[in-house]
């Protein structure tokens, strides 16, 4: 299969390339740096010409809803309206599990997203999976302020990004489905521990505090919904035993 991943470089989409690669498909990069700038809507048409699927798995950082919100639309669109020219046969759209009732802050743009490809005449598949293994390094990095990391009471069921990038091949090698079938974790988990776990892990001497995020999408955070439904496919690794591998960035 010829592959066309957009982000292919960032946290899940490495290795979505790298399981595309294992499993021999052609793999396209919609990168800058190949010519191809998605939310301007520059050099897709080439890129994805012959692709037997487009994996989506661009990402924003922001917790405005509107930034958020524009960000996924204007590139699912610039992405659907390409595809539609040249009659790509399967589209695949990471999104999250869980967040149908936090229409908010980054949630918002997830599923402004999913209502774009549901509602395109290309045929695809939503995949929504659990928040990765990796949050826990990106929350520190950001909430962390001298001996102190503040982070958002979150509950969970965490996958690693490596599986989840399995999975979305997998997705991509099978019809359009619409839907696809959920990929969570093995364990429940709370973000402040997993946090508290690394830490512990990495030898790093810093307290953690765990503080409910106001408004709906702190709300959200705390519901246990990110924790998935009944409809699931069970991940292998744990946190802690992501925590020993190569991909934890210390």
């Amino acid at each position: 299969m010829r592959i066309a991943v957009a982000g292919g470089t960032g946290t899940v989409g490495r290795y979505v390339v790298q399981a595309a690669r294992r499993r021999g498909h052609e793999v396209v990069l919609l990168t800058r740096s190949n010519g191809v700038d998605v939310l301007q809507g520059k050099g897709i048409d080439k890129a994805i010409a012959g692709a037997d699927a487009v994996v989506d798995v661009l990402n924003a950082t922001t917790l405005s809803t509107k930034k958020a919100v524009d960000f996924f639309e204007s590139a699912s669109r610039r992405l659907l309206s390409a595809e539609m020219r040249a009659g790509t046969p399967h589209h695949v759209a990471l999104s999250i599990v869980g967040i149908d009732n936090i229409d908010t802050s980054y949630y918002a743009g997830k599923l402004a997203q999913e209502r774009l490809v549901a509602a395109a005449d290309v045929p695809h598949t939503i995949a929504r999976t659990g928040q990765f293994h990796e949050f826990a390094e990106q929350i520190v990095a950001q909430t962390t302020m001298g001996a102190f990391t503040l982070v958002p009471k979150t509950l969970t069921r965490p996958v690693a990004a490596e599986e989840v990038g399995e999975h979305l091949i997998t997705v991509a090698e099978n019809e359009p489905a619409g839907r696809a079938t959920d990929l969570l974790g093995p364990r429940d988990e709370c973000l402040a521990d997993m946090v508290r776990r690394m830490y512990a892990h990495d030898g790093t001497r810093r307290r953690v505090v765990e503080l409910r995020f106001p408004g709906a999408y702190g709300r959200g955070l705390g519901s246990g919904e990110l924790r998935g439904g009944a409809s699931k496919t069970i991940a292998r690794t744990t946190f802690d035993e992501w925590l020993r591998t190569a991909h934890h960035a210390k």
